[in-house]
């Protein structure tokens, strides 16, 4: 019999699925193995790169997405093993890993099932890695939030169990199904997973069933993986938040059955949890719808005020307030119907359009329904207010909250922690890509003889000692791991080193052909630039763009400009500042536009819009003699244009000005 059956379950991930199978290989070198790998109908081609790259693995494939404990079930069938480690693929393991877990797992008779300490991508505690069952109060502490106000409370914080020290091993209800090291007599006394659960609740009932069979489950800290949660599902049409308490609602039916009051509290929780986090989802059509109607049902009565004069003395006291509930109702409707409330954006044209519709329907039906056919006045009038406020209100929140509109990212300070070829031919795909604009701040060496030394034109300015250091120092925003450079134990040495800096920790692929990280896959591929669609050369875009320079010109001109024509004039000064008002001229006959790229740095042949005021190259922090940047900067610009951005840019720019 071999040691260690390594069973993972694949849907839509092959990149973070190659950088597993890259670290198990290390890990398990020294450990009899087998590798087998249930892709669960992938349709991004993880099925082809497991055969072509890694032929020693024992591959299941399955016509459907069948479920996460279903297709485990398959696997653990066919196992060979002593020991079954479960894992997903979007993990990467330690070199030292496995050894530790079978000396443990070894040494500790009653242990059935073990799970090691799971980071996030920054390095932090993954809370589900240790966890209590959700019994009625587990539940109550979780869903009224007292878990999180009093952490360190064993009475209030049994669920993540967070007043326990996450640097020491001890016995749990439950561990994560990331990572699930189960000792074969427990598997075949307790059985696998329950193919009721599709997804979610399934390491709970399997944690729970062990328990009950005699054996013990246990939180191991003296080794680690990385988890880079939820990437299959967010490749999916699966309704993670309905999957999750659909689970929740089975385990509570399952187990906790025979006590009507635990299974009425743990059923309340999970509905309030489910309404809490529908809230969450669609936090912002809620609050857009909620602003419209009470702006809609405070222009009714600022509409009536107004012409509440001569004979006509306002609405009977007898139809309010549904005389200005049930218009502004219909009005968020008629906008909902028309698609000006969405998960990540707020539209103000949909708006303009959803107030054309609600205009002509309101005034159409006091045809109809004569016994409130107050004023027509009224509604025109209300109207009036609400093509003003409703828009207004957007741009504004747009503006200074940032919300509302899909935010790409900016200029990332980037680390590249390689200095070998490969890592030099990294760095030099990021700074040429046009799709994702990185700054190289440099590379990292693995020792400090490094430092100093220019590789491919990238400087070696630290070492992995020190890297905490260089990213405080040069405020970076991501590193980048070669992964065939740099060992996976020095991975997460460096990511454990630097917890609490916000920063990305992402692994290039092997073949370095992408980069996996916690939010994205990025292909490295670079892109013929003649083939790139820019949003400045859009008409739609051109016409916004000329309307925004004329409405902010014109009262800069009426209002701004001769005062700080005249003061220049009298005292000779010169700023940024004043330099910029003494430019709107030039935007207003359309020589210039407010934001745009650098008179310096127009690249030939490409249409990357009107020289601005301000720009990218202005807000941004980079080298001004880096010709190349500064056009990636100018073509990012071009290609993500939009009004939001204009304005946010010259939110930045006075801002700096006045720094």
């Amino acid at each position: 019999m071999i040691d260690l059956s390594i069973i993972i379950v694949n849907y839509n991930v092959k990149e973070f699925l190659q950088n597993l199978l890259d670290s198990l290989k290390k890990a398990a070198q020294n450990i009899s193995h087998e590798i087998i790998i249930v892709d669960n109908a992938s349709d991004d081609g993880s099925v082809e790169v497991i055969e072509e790259r890694y032929p020693h693995v024992k591959l299941i494939k399955n016509e459907k997405n069948i479920g996460f404990g279903k297709a485990n079930n398959i696997a653990l069938s066919k196992a060979e093993g002593k020991f079954l480690l479960l894992i997903n693929p979007d993990t990467i393991v330690k070199e030292d890993t496995f050894e530790k877990l079978i000396d443990f797992i070894n040494k500790t008779d009653d242990a059935g099932i073990v799970g090691c300490k799971v980071l996030n991508p920054d390095g932090t505690l993954q809370l589900p890695c240790r966890r209590g069952f959700p019994g009625p109060w587990t539940s109550f502490t979780k869903i009224t939030g007292l878990s999180k106000l009093f952490p360190k409370s064993k009475l209030f914080a049994r669920y993540h169990l967070t007043y326990l020290d996450e640097n020491e091993t001890y016995e749990v209800d439950a561990i994560s199904g990331a990572f699930m090291f189960i000792k074969r007599e427990a598997y075949e006394k307790v059985g696998g997973f329950d193919p009721d659960f599709f997804m979610y609740g399934e390491d709970l009932d399997l944690c729970y069933r062990a328990q009950k069979s005699g054996f013990k489950v246990y939180y191991f800290h003296e080794t680690e993986i990385i988890h880079y949660k939820g990437e299959s599902t967010k490749r999916s049409r699966i309704d993670e938040t309905k999957v999750f308490y659909n689970a929740m609602h089975l385990f509570v039916k399952k187990h906790f059955s025979a006590s009507f009051l635990v299974q009425l509290i743990l059923r309340a929780a999970i509905g309030l949890r489910t309404m809490l986090a529908f809230a969450n989802l669609y936090r912002l059509i809620i609050f857009a719808a909620a602003a419209d109607f009470i702006f809609v049902a405070a222009a009714l009565y600022l509409a009536e005020e107004i012409y509440s004069v001569g004979y006509w003395k306002g609405f009977p006291a007898e139809v309010k307030p549904w005389i200005y509930i049930v218009p502004a109702f219909a009005q968020v409707l008629i906008s909902g119907f028309v698609g000006a409330y969405k998960k990540n954006s707020i539209s103000v044209l949909k708006c303009l359009a959803a107030l054309g519709v609600g205009v002509v329907l309101i005034s159409a039906s006091t045809f109809f329904l004569k016994q409130y056919a107050f004023s027509r006045a009224v509604v025109l009038i209300t109207y009036a207010i609400l093509f003003i406020a409703l828009p207004l209100w957007r741009v504004v929140f747009k503006i200074f909250k940032r919300a509302g509109q899909t935010a790409e990212s900016r200029k990332r300070r980037t680390l590249v922690v390689g200095t070998g070829e490969t890592g030099s031919e990294l760095a030099r795909k990021l700074k040429s890509s046009i799709t994702n604009i990185h700054h190289i701040i440099g590379l990292i060496g693995n020792t400090r003889k490094t430092i100093g030394e220019q590789r491919s034109g990238f400087k070696v300015i630290g070492s992995l000692e020190n890297i905490s250091k260089i990213i405080a120092e040069h405020r970076i925003d991501k590193v980048i791991f070669v992964s065939n450079e740099i060992s996976f134990e020095q991975q997460f040495a460096a990511v454990s080193e630097c917890q609490g800096t916000n920063v990305e920790f992402v692994v290039a692929g092997s073949e370095q052909e992408f980069l996996v990280g916690k939010s994205a896959i990025t292909m490295l591929d670079d892109i013929p630039l003649l083939k790139v669609s820019y949003n400045i050369s859009s008409l739609p875009h051109k016409i916004a763009k000329g309307i925004l320079d004329f409405i902010l010109s014109v009262p800069i001109l009426l209002f701004v400009y001769p005062f700080i024509y005249f003061f220049n004039k009298l005292s000779k000064k010169e700023n940024q500042f004043i330099n910029f008002i003494l430019s709107v001229p030039k935007v207003f006959l359309r020589k210039k536009s407010f934001v745009g790229p650098d008179s310096g740095s127009m690249i030939e042949n490409l249409y990357i819009g009107k020289i601005g005021l301000t720009g990218l190259w202005f807000t941004e922090h980079y080298d001004k003699t880096d010709f190349e940047e500064t056009n990636k900067l100018n073509i990012y610009y071009a290609k993500n244009q939009n009004i939001w951005m204009d304005l946010e840019i010259l939110g930045k720019t006075f801002a700096k000005m006045f720094d």
